[in-house]
């Protein structure tokens, strides 16, 4: 599959920049839309923090709108990414029942182009971190792992949900519930930690777990709880390893059902 896939890497680049012209095509506001997801859940996590804040009788701190903001763009990836991945088969009905190339390339082009919305969102918030005074500090080192176990993550849901979307079309109408409640149940406008004995039932979802590991090396300066990100790498590795070997073995009856 990664030989396949290696092979026809201009059609995944390809395909991928076409995804993002097409989003942003005769669009009023341009690559702004990138920002305006990530800016709309911001502002309902400073409100639910706020809430938090008042709550508990503390005041609302410069850390939680730090702790909100770095949270909420990696959750609009994933919920990009996944949104797109699933309905990226069916969507391109007309391609995958013409020639052979490997499949894979559908899901994973809706990744790369929510990459593409995640980077032009990260630049966004940067002023908004240095104006919550964010400092620099050695444990930044993690970044670039957890960022790739949330990309890993992303890509084997996707490819799973875009496989079963094929067979079961009620998948991406499943996926939108899930979608919509899931950042009740994803430590993005809060921190795990807040739930006391309950924290851990937070962080058995793996995003969340990511999230938080996120928010300690960027906000808290401190290094990602070893245990979780240890779990969180198993089932972004795992997941990916099993979902490759479900689509793999499912692609030859896509262009039969799609």
């Amino acid at each position: 599959m990664l030989a396949e896939l290696f092979e026809h890497r201009q059609l995944l680049y390809m395909l991928a920049w076409r995804d993002v012209k097409i989003r942003y095509k005769q669009s009023a506001m341009g690559f702004l839309w990138a920002i305006l997801m990530p800016a709309l859940i911001i502002a309902a996590g400073v409100l639910v923090r706020y809430a938090f804040s008042a709550g508990s009788g503390r005041r609302f701190a410069l850390s939680d709108l730090a702790a909100v903001t770095l949270k909420s763009v990696p959750w609009a990836f994933f919920v990009g990414a996944i949104r797109f991945a699933t309905s990226s088969l069916t969507g391109n009905s007309n391609l995958v029942t013409k020639i052979y190339f490997p499949r894979e390339v559908f899901p994973l082009s809706a990744v790369l182009a929510a990459l593409f919305d995640f980077a032009v969102a990260s630049v966004a918030i940067l002023p908004v971190l240095i104006a919550a005074n964010v400092g620099v500090s050695l444990e930044l080192l993690w970044l670039p792992l957890i960022l790739l176990l949330l990309v890993l993550l992303t890509t084997g849901a996707g490819m799973l949900l875009a496989c079963a979307n094929v067979f079961f079309r009620d998948v991406k109408y499943l996926v939108e519930v899930f979608l919509t409640f899931g950042i009740l149940f994803t430590p993005v406008f809060y921190e795990a930690r807040m739930f006391g004995k309950w924290a851990p039932v937070l962080l058995l979802n793996p995003v969340g777990a990511i999230l938080e590991a996120m928010n300690n090396v960027v906000v808290l300066h401190k290094p990602p709880e070893i245990l979780w990100l240890t779990y969180a790498a198993c089932w972004s590795l795992g997941g990916l390893l099993v979902a490759a070997r479900i689509f793999d073995r499912a692609e030859a009856s896509f262009a039969e059902v799609v």
